[in-house]
């Protein structure tokens, strides 16, 4: 049984902001802590504070001991050996050995793993997703991530990056994307992404309620487009008419019972998932449209540390399935 699992430690690092926690069989985060990155002190001095808030979590969530710690993220990485190979979000990060240092550290066994496979892992065991055999789970937020369960497990991928699916793509030849290609996804519904078009076109004289913020971001964007502002009721529907071609594409290649979107950028709720559930009844081939159910996820924040910790009681329990 789930519940009967040891704590384990989860660790999480992004890009500006580090989370720890102590989790427990039925997916519940004890202890959590939260910390900036501060990317540009480098690896040795991230992993120093990272390895502390694990401490701190540990002793906060009152646990003689954790079992394992299991590590979320972004890729690419080589989750086998333990090793982050080159994160674009942690520039100057190469073949870092996270792994046996966090081993190191705590003297359990540790699991690495993608955040946003982490993050698909976390929704199908604790959130959106239980009891579902084929899920896919797409974060949009400041860039587009996802992850998939396919007849119960977790596709990973033959090298461990599987699940780009923020580089489906969805305008060939469109914008520039982080990835160096051109209209991916995340170029267009990233959270970083809308705020961009926002700024571009204002610096390019378009009228908008949204010239009087300084640096407008996906919020501003989502809110004025929802007060009938032009300009950002444009970007928005770009936006959802991205997700809506990635998200149907996927689902008639892998006709899963469930989507789930996360991710900052699925806080403006309806306005997200309307037209994009409406965008995928339209076009998906008809029998993957009526098997999918779109969703918001339901883990918020402490999605990675979640799917992490499912990671590291998997490596406890010697369990290989999702």
């Amino acid at each position: 049984m789930e519940h009967d699992l040891p704590p384990v430690l989860s660790l999480d690092i992004g890009g500006t902001k580090l989370a720890a926690g102590v989790v427990t069989g039925d997916g519940r985060i004890h202890g959590w802590q939260l910390a900036p990155t501060l990317r540009d002190d480098g690896p040795r001095r991230v992993l120093s504070r990272l390895f502390d808030l694990g401490r701190k979590a540990i002793a906060e969530a009152g646990v003689p001991q954790v079992a394992a710690v299991g590590i979320s993220c972004g890729g690419p990485l080589d989750a086998a050996a333990g090793v982050l190979e080159c994160p674009p979000h942690l520039p100057g990060w190469i073949d870092i050995p996270i792994g046996a240092m966090a081993t190191e550290a705590y003297g359990v066994p540790s699991a690495l793993e993608n955040d946003a496979t982490a993050a698909a892992l976390g929704e199908h065991r604790h959130g959106a997703g239980r009891g579902t055999s084929t899920m896919l789970y797409l974060t949009v937020s400041t860039g587009v991530g996802g992850g998939a369960v396919i007849g119960g497990r977790l596709h990973r991928g033959a090298a461990g990056n599987g699940g780009e699916l923020g580089h489906v793509m969805v305008r060939p030849g469109g914008r520039a994307c982080s990835c160096g290609r051109r209209g991916c996804l995340e170029a267009y519904a990233s959270g970083t992404s809308i705020a961009e078009r926002a700024r571009e076109a204002i610096a390019a004289g378009r009228t908008s309620s949204l010239s009087a913020i300084e640096l407008p971001t996906a919020e501003d964007v989502s809110l004025a487009a929802a007060a009938g502002d032009a300009l950002a009721t444009e970007i928005w529907n770009e936006t959802t008419e991205a997700l809506g071609t990635a998200i149907t594409d996927l689902v008639n290649a892998f006709e899963p019972e469930l989507v789930v979107l996360g991710g900052g950028v699925t806080r403006s709720g309806a306005r997200l998932l309307d037209p994009v559930t409406a965008a995928v009844a339209r076009d998906a081939m008809p029998p993957a449209a009526r098997a999918a159910r779109i969703e918001l996820a339901q883990l918020g924040a402490g999605v990675c540390v979640v799917g992490a910790g499912a990671v590291a009681h998997d490596l406890v329990s010697g369990k290989t399935d999702a």
